[in-house]
């Protein structure tokens, strides 16, 4: 049995649509590297989110955590999956601080689809369209949480 809580293959689809069609506003003039994201919310929405660069480096956000706060900005803090695409020919996996950003509102189980350019790929050997099925607990493992701050603590 997989360790990746399953999803509709219809909301599958959805989702990774929808994170290629978010990468469509990505505004990178620094680094030409688009990012979309997409979250599918618990209600079945989609929440689509791409990288905003600056200037100021540091003041550049990835497309995941725009997807996350836009929807932790609009009340929505209940997801089910996400999927990720780039201008990239392999799946190309969340950066550190996304993967943290998205261990403070996802669960370790929760499915991450880790989407190429040309999807979907097909050919010998190519399984699901070449999308890398992962969890947020596989991207981050021994993960620090929101729940460890809730431990007692001894001075």
């Amino acid at each position: 049995m997989s360790s990746i809580n399953e999803i509709s293959p219809a909301d599958r689809e959805r989702l990774i649509r929808g994170s290629i069609e978010a990468k469509k506003f990505a505004y990178s003039r620094y680094s030409n590297f688009h990012v979309g994201a997409a979250l599918l919310t618990t209600d079945g929405q989609i929440i689509r989110g791409a990288n905003v660069e600056n200037a100021s480096y540091g003041g550049t956000i990835c497309a995941e955590r725009t997807a996350l706060v836009k929807a932790v900005s609009e009340g929505i803090k209940d997801f089910v999956a996400l999927a990720v695409v780039s201008d990239i020919a392999s799946p190309c996996s969340p950066c550190g601080i996304c993967r943290q950003f998205i261990r403070e509102f996802c669960a370790l189980e929760m499915p991450i689809y880790l989407v190429p350019v040309d999807y979907p790929q097909t050919g010998d050997g190519v399984k699901d369209g070449g999308v890398l099925n992962t969890t947020l607990g596989e991207l981050l493992p021994h993960s620090f949480g929101p729940e460890q701050l809730e431990l007692p603590r001894q001075e």
